[in-house]
């Protein structure tokens, strides 16, 4: 059986979910596929509990609570959502509709798509030290899942970007001592961020590190911490109950590199009036799109849905003026948002 639509959505992260928004406010309905078994994206399935500092209106967000949000946000428009599967097949028909297929066996036959996949496919980068392996999952994490777990624990974040400077700031306070391991002394954090944890680091229950991790060791057959060389070449023993680490994504685009599309660096190139690819009628939103001035923000992301919307509206009815109304005054957002006047 094939689905006829107007849109399908390859990613169900916060991108693809407020882009199901705007394209609801149109009155176009959307299937979204994902090949987690959730949706979300990186917020949910990395860390669910990261604060978001830079949500217009949210002074501080957790990211799975701004997912759980846009998933309340888009309930009037009844997205259809295709979890667990990944596109494995997309080809354009004589008709300019497209023909798409996932790992699960679900077709689809639709006027548009929008590829809102973030990074596509992707995996923590993963910590490779001698020892390291049979510790994963264990003592070494690659999110934090529980973090009132980690209450007095002595704690040993990897990393100097947002991720784990952000963990670091939240967790201090709770843990008994953090030890921050970064390879050099400069990050690629937020400055107000890096500047906090210099000054919180003056302190007893914070240190600053800078080095590479040799291996993991042991204590009586337990998990012992990490020896860290410094730039001097010293070996350094850092005792520590759990592991977390915060060194980035390896992206892979899987089929989606294979379809034509002009890339650059693992990322599809748009344009900045309708965000459409080289390929008439498939739009990228999100960390998955590139453009001059781009800046890998979720709200970036939401502006680029918004105009997206508009550009599928225009692809689907080119024999309609596209009309922006304003969800505050106009009584057919209303209608479709589901608001009694």
């Amino acid at each position: 059986m094939t689905i006829k639509t107007d849109v399908v959505i390859i990613g169900a992260g916060p991108s693809g979910l407020f882009q199901v928004f705007e394209l609801g406010l149109l009155d176009i309905h959307a299937h979204v596929v994902d090949s987690l078994k959730q949706v979300g994206g990186q917020c949910s399935e990395l860390y669910p509990d990261k604060p978001i500092y830079d949500i217009p209106a949210l002074p501080v967000c957790g990211a799975q609570e701004l997912v759980d949000r846009l998933m309340q946000q888009i309930a009037p428009f009844k997205p259809e959502f295709h979890l667990g599967q990944t596109v494995t097949g997309l080809e354009q028909t004589a008709d300019g509709r497209f023909l798409l297929e996932t790992s699960a066996g679900t077709r689809f036959d639709t006027a548009t798509v929008i590829l809102a996949a973030g990074l596509g496919a992707f995996q923590p980068r993963r910590l490779r030290a001698q020892g390291a392996e049979p510790w994963e999952h264990r003592n070494i994490h690659y999110r934090v899942r529980d973090p009132e777990s980690l209450a007095g624990k002595r704690l040993v974040i990897l990393g100097g970007g947002d991720s784990a400077l952000d963990w670091t700031l939240a967790l201090h306070g709770k843990a008994q001592q953090i030890t921050l391991v970064h390879r050099r002394a400069e990050y690629r954090a937020l400055p107000a961020s890096v500047n906090k944890m210099k000054t919180l680091a003056e302190g007893e229950f914070l240190e600053e590190f800078h080095g590479h991790v040799r291996s993991v060791f042991e204590q009586d057959g337990a998990f012992g911490g990490l020896e860290i060389v410094d730039p001097e070449g010293e070996n350094h023993h850092v005792e520590a109950d759990e592991v977390f680490v915060f060194w980035g994504l390896s992206p892979n685009l899987g089929p989606i590199a294979e379809w034509g599309f002009d890339l650059d660096k693992r990322q599809v190139r748009v344009d900045t009036e309708k965000f459409q690819t080289n390929v008439q009628g498939v739009f990228a939103v999100g960390d998955i799109n590139t453009y001059p001035g781009k800046k890998k923000l979720i709200l970036s992301g939401f502006h680029e849905a918004a105009l997206a919307a508009f550009a599928v509206q225009q692809h689907i009815h080119p024999e309609q003026k596209v009309r922006l109304q304003y969800t505050t005054t106009s009584p057919l957002m209303h209608q479709r948002l589901g608001v009694k006047d």
